[in-house]
């Protein structure tokens, strides 16, 4: 039962995602900024959701704090090497000045990406149902915005609207062998499941903080200011809506 979940909400992770950014791609190219504007602070509520709602307290709860916030902070400095060295791509812009010459190595940094949401899937749902409910969520909500921007991208480097969507498809599968393979070896290594948790945490905690809110700083003005709060919490607020309502149904 477990698996069946993991596999469903994992392609509804990765495939949705990629569907509905092709769907935003119909729209004409004056409207994408704005429709990405939109999409961007409302991840950014539901990645810092799921991390501080869900995964941390899950990781603390087998973990010393010490221990916990340590490996968290450890994935943090590893996602950053990985993005220093180029792999580990999730730009959210249409035009991104570092990888809109790359178009194989956005599909190899986008693959590993999605490797890593799988993952995260796997272990959320290998921890509690309503956890890993609340992690395809997020994943879903971040994944769309950088879609669009793949597609944007891929696009600009020459690949026909046919070829970026079945890359970026493909790209998307990585998302189900890594569920999979995690799902497969978390029997085993159960041990490890709060230090996956909080590795997963540091991935969202870097991308809401890295990658996502420095492109907010462009945007400037009371009014953006606050619709972009409102945005947030709406993100942060479907999280944790989730969390109670799984946690009621276990009750």
């Amino acid at each position: 039962m477990i698996l069946l979940l993991i596999v469903v909400f994992t392609l509804l992770g990765s495939l949705v995602s990629v569907g509905l950014a092709g769907l935003v791609l119909c729209f004409p190219s004056r409207h994408l900024d704005g429709l990405t504007r939109y999409l961007i602070p409302y991840a950014i509520g539901t990645l810092l959701g799921a991390a501080f709602f869900g995964m941390i307290p899950q990781a603390l709860h087998h973990l010393s704090t010490r221990t916990a916030l340590g490996a968290i902070l450890a994935g943090i400095i590893l996602f950053f090497i990985l993005e220093k060295l180029a792999i580990w791509r999730h730009c959210h812009q249409r035009r991104c000045d570092i990888h809109s010459q790359a178009g194989t190595l956005i599909l190899i940094g986008d693959s590993l990406h999605n490797f890593v949401d799988g993952v995260a899937i796997a272990v959320a749902f290998a921890t509690s149902v309503p956890l890993g409910i609340t992690t395809s969520v997020a994943v879903i909500a971040h994944e769309v915005p950088q879609e669009v921007g793949d597609f944007a991208i891929l696009l600009a480097s020459g690949y026909t609207r046919r070829r970026a969507f079945l890359f970026n498809a493909l790209s998307s599968l990585a998302a189900l062998l890594g569920a999979v393979l995690a799902y497969v070896l978390l029997a085993p290594l159960r041990q490890f499941v709060p230090y996956l948790l909080a590795l997963s945490a540091a991935s969202f905690l870097y991308i809401a903080l890295a990658d996502l809110i420095p492109g907010r700083r462009e945007v400037s003005g009371l009014h953006a200011l606050a619709w972009e709060l409102v945005l947030i919490v709406a993100g942060v607020g479907t999280i944790g809506l989730l969390q109670l309502t799984g946690q009621g149904h276990l009750h």
